[in-house]
């Protein structure tokens, strides 16, 4: 809840805070509960606001370095969980604050922009963005829809929000025949931006993700192997390397305690009493 306000003293963990942040009212089918996302994007985003709000103190102290200040002037970064969760909502309060809109669920399709949805195929799902002007025209011309293509009524996105039900039964009607294979390799072919769902099989099993090294094969301690995702961002000049793997239990304690100035004598009688690993 951040370090002020009237809920500062409350407890709270990353599931409510994507609640009070907006997000988890709009993650359902209308009208079914609301699930969570599936992973703790809370916890996450609040940690990604935390990092951009170092690196701008750290620009801000180096911009502030003088004879007063020789290392320059530090602040507080003051990051909350439901805040880094509502900083990701997009317009959902300018439409309520212009229109008295409130933004429900929709699934899989994306409200206000047509046509953007995920489509049955015969083995599975395949989601299609055919939302840009000219992006809709090849996808109907795609799906041997010429006269939607070319229909005036759809030429804008406005006129294709009005009639979203009717564009995407003829996505459906046409993608329910084929695996998800055979519409993607068609939509491909028409420049129309589409893909599967992947499940983390298919992202292991991925060329793109491994050309890219998202992929990155670790030596554990037992001579196995273990895949872990690759570094994001890329740097040009410094970019990321493994160095490491995670410590074991108590493998760092007898160095920490050394760089703080305890004696073997010291390290030992920790050990003894259980106080360290």
């Amino acid at each position: 809840y951040g370090q002020s306000g009237p809920y500062r003293d409350r407890p709270g963990f990353g599931v409510v805070a994507e609640a009070m942040g907006g997000l988890r009212h709009l993650t359902a089918e209308p009208g079914r509960v609301p699930v969570r996302v599936g992973v703790s994007i809370g916890d996450t985003l609040a940690s990604l606001h935390g990092v951009i709000g170092i690196l701008m103190a750290l620009h801000h102290r180096h911009a502030t370095v003088s004879e007063q200040a020789p290392r320059g002037r530090g602040q507080v970064i003051d990051v909350a969980l439901y805040e880094a969760v509502f900083n990701c909502m997009e317009s959902l309060l300018p439409e309520y604050s212009a229109f008295g809109v409130v933004r429900e669920a929709a699934g899989s399709a994306l409200p206000g922009i047509a046509p953007s949805n995920a489509y049955r195929c015969a083995d599975g799902y395949a989601l299609v963005a055919g939302n840009g002007d000219s992006i809709f025209k090849r996808l109907m011309n795609c799906i041997g829809r010429p006269d939607l293509a070319e229909d005036p009524q759809m030429a804008g996105n406005a006129g294709r929000v009005a009639q979203v039900a009717m564009i995407d039964a003829a996505i459906g009607d046409w993608t329910a025949g084929r695996t998800v294979a055979e519409v993607l390799e068609a939509l491909a072919a028409a420049d129309v931006p589409a893909g599967r769902i992947y499940t983390v099989a298919d992202i292991a099993a991925d060329p793109h993700f491994a050309a890219r090294g998202m992929l990155q094969e670790m030596d554990r301690p037992d001579g196995s192997k273990l895949l872990l995702p690759g570094f994001v961002p890329k740097l040009s000049a410094t970019p990321a390397s493994h160095r490491r793997n995670a410590p074991t239990l108590g493998q760092d304690t007898d160095a920490v305690l050394r760089e703080v100035g305890l004696s073997e004598e010291q390290i030992a009688a920790l050990k003894a009493r259980g106080v360290v690993a």
